[in-house]
């Protein structure tokens, strides 16, 4: 079988969420499938890294597709003449993304359709983008791979598809992330905030990750409380946004937060090693990799109750409404004083998250995959 692979989100040092999936999944199931050819299509110079077996053979193919008007340009017209050149028998797209000028059978990962939901999140063209074409991809491809049976359920009735046609595949953790010894928590801890304990949040600061929400939160968690707890808030910013930044500037105890912006992957392992606790309150999520991450590296975590996270955080963690401000403060308080629920937590953390990793998500991917290829 020949499988053409959208890989334009594998990108050296940038890789995000879908990214990760991009590059856990794709790595496993190019090794453990030798026997048939996978054709990598990138959208500028790739890196040797990416090109994890004998049986990749990589392409690049322009214009880099980073925007409304080029994702059309790449989808509609590069990759369908790809397909055909290359004589494909099934296109996959980690990021849901698909041609709607092809024959050839498509799997699209859809992770989720917050934009149906938040379009206000969104910035004006991509929002368009997204609303229209999307109930388009999800009609047109062959199958739909998703990572939590919420979002099945969301893409099912939302776009009216048969969720005979939808697989569950979860995302999984890097191994990496494990519990770190006291002494290298402490050098750590003093890196980032001066050798105090931190709540710890990571992802995109885009509006539908409710950082401004987590900020009043711990605003008033120290109001209420002598704990000389901070804040560290580590990711990127995806959409311009003056709410995080205003929220900040009116905080009382602003001076206990801390943003890093981007950290090196392996500065990640570290700072999730040695929190408190993760406190991570998103309006929606299709799955939250950063609540495995946080319970593989044996610390507690604060999620919101909404969307795939009780799915994903089972009954080991502490929940809240993510539009509840006090709500979020008294689980911060909870964690900081009692250590008996932290390790309670911990405890049932670990047990949870080895119900997910990525071999079992490359291996999911694959019956997809294989599922698509007995479709007609």
């Amino acid at each position: 079988m020949r499988i053409a692979v959208n890989t334009r989100l594998l990108l050296k040092g940038k890789l995000e969420g879908m990214g990760w999936f991009s590059f856990e999944t794709l790595k496993r199931m190019t090794r453990n499938h030798p026997e048939h050819e996978f054709i990598f299509i990138f959208d500028r110079p790739y890196s040797e890294e990416f090109i994890f077996s004998d049986n990749v053979t990589p392409v690049v193919i322009g214009p880099p597709a980073r925007h409304p008007v080029l994702f059309y340009l790449w989808f509609e017209f590069q990759i369908p003449r790809l397909l055909k050149k290359y004589k494909a028998d099934v296109f996959l797209s980690p990021d849901g993304y698909i041609s709607l000028k092809t024959k050839v059978r498509q799997l699209a990962v859809i992770h989720d359709i917050s934009f149906a939901h938040r379009p206000q999140d969104i910035p004006g063209m991509k929002r368009w983008y997204y609303n229209y074409y999307f109930p388009k991809f999800a009609r047109k491809a062959t199958r739909i791979a998703t990572v939590s049976n919420y979002s099945k359920t969301d893409i099912a009735q939302t776009y009216q598809v048969n969720p005979e046609k939808i697989d569950v595949v979860y995302d999984g953790c890097n191994e990496k992330f494990i519990p770190f010894p006291p002494k290298e928590q402490k050098l750590i801890r003093e890196k980032y905030t001066g050798g105090v304990p931190y709540f710890l949040f990571v992802g995109a600061l885009h509006p539908r990750k409710n950082v401004a929400g987590l900020l009043k939160a711990f605003d008033v968690f120290k109001s209420n409380s002598d704990s000389p707890t901070k804040l560290l808030i580590v990711g990127g910013e995806m959409h311009k946004t003056g709410e995080i930044s205003e929220t900040w500037q009116k905080m009382q105890f602003k001076n206990d937060v801390v943003f890093t912006g981007r950290v090196l992957q392996q500065q990640l392992y570290g700072i999730f090693g040695s929190t408190l606790a993760l406190t991570f309150v998103p309006f929606f999520e299709g799955f939250g990799i950063p609540i495995l991450e946080a319970m593989s590296a044996g610390v507690p975590v604060i999620c919101s109750n909404t969307t795939s996270m009780p799915e994903v955080g089972g009954d080991a963690v502490l929940y809240v409404e993510p539009e509840n401000v006090k709500q979020i403060a008294e689980a911060m308080e909870k964690i900081a004083s009692n250590s008996d629920l932290r390790n309670k937590l911990i405890e049932k953390g670990f047990k949870q998250k080895n119900k997910f990793s990525w071999d079992k998500t490359s291996g999911l991917l694959w019956e997809s995959i294989h599922k698509l290829a007995l479709d007609s």
